[in-house]
């Protein structure tokens, strides 16, 4: 009897180690299957910054209007005048820069990269455009025929409505008296009045006649003009 008592003890005690070794195994399978409690709290997303570059608009030696407006990219961003300059600080890519004055609106493309400067001076611009944008007349050519010179006129109207638009030319010129035999000096003087639709430009002529005399000697006439 001691002899089977012994022999049940022992198996007895061999089962209750046996549960134990099989609890502990699953507990540590459970570990290693879930995830670090930190990982979530260590991903960050991180947002490129938009980069500047110095821009600097001037109009040196234009005053009429005196302050002009700048636009980039078709956004108003100040004012500039001949003597002080408009200054940015603009996004990095290409941009539009444009000045108007008055009806005349010039533009030009730049690059901004960050750390560069760049210069901008629409004064040669504005002064073409804007005196092209007004009407106005020119000599296109001369000539002499006998005592009298041939001068031909172009008449330019940008505008938008129809004008007359009337020149006046006048001529030095000098020559040799018939009865004296002297040189004599004198001028002569003429206008020419022509209706000029919007937009269009005409060539008129206007004709100046010399005194009496020989070995005529003239000067390039000169113009001046009248818009009403």
């Amino acid at each position: 009897m001691n002899l089977i008592a012994l022999c049940a003890l022992i198996t007895a005690v061999g089962i209750i180690l046996a549960a134990g070794c099989v609890a502990t195994t699953k507990k540590n399978t459970v570990n290693m299957l879930s995830p670090p409690s930190d990982a979530v709290l260590n991903t960050t997303t991180t947002t490129p910054s938009i980069l500047n570059g110095s821009l600097s608009v001037s109009v040196t030696g234009f005053s009429s209007p005196e302050n002009l407006t700048v636009v980039i990219d078709n956004l108003t961003a100040g004012t500039v005048n001949r003597v002080t300059p408009l200054t940015l600080m603009v996004s990095e890519g290409d941009h539009t820069v444009m000045i108007c004055a008055e009806s005349v609106c010039v533009q030009e493309n730049v690059t901004i990269r960050f750390g560069k400067y760049v210069t901008v001076d629409f004064s040669e611009q504005l002064h073409r455009e804007v005196a092209n944008a007004q009407p106005t007349a020119r000599i296109v050519d001369s000539n002499r025929n006998g005592n009298t010179l041939a001068v031909d006129i172009e008449f330019i109207n940008p505008s938008k409505k129809d004008l007359e638009m009337s020149a006046v030319v006048s001529c030095g010129y000098s020559y040799i008296d018939d009865r004296t035999h002297l040189r004599m000096g004198d001028s002569m003087r003429g206008m020419l009045v022509q209706n000029v639709k919007a937009g269009q430009h005409i060539i008129g002529r206007l004709d100046l006649y010399f005194a009496d005399g020989n070995s005529i000697s003239y000067d390039y006439p000169v113009l001046e003009l009248t818009v009403k």
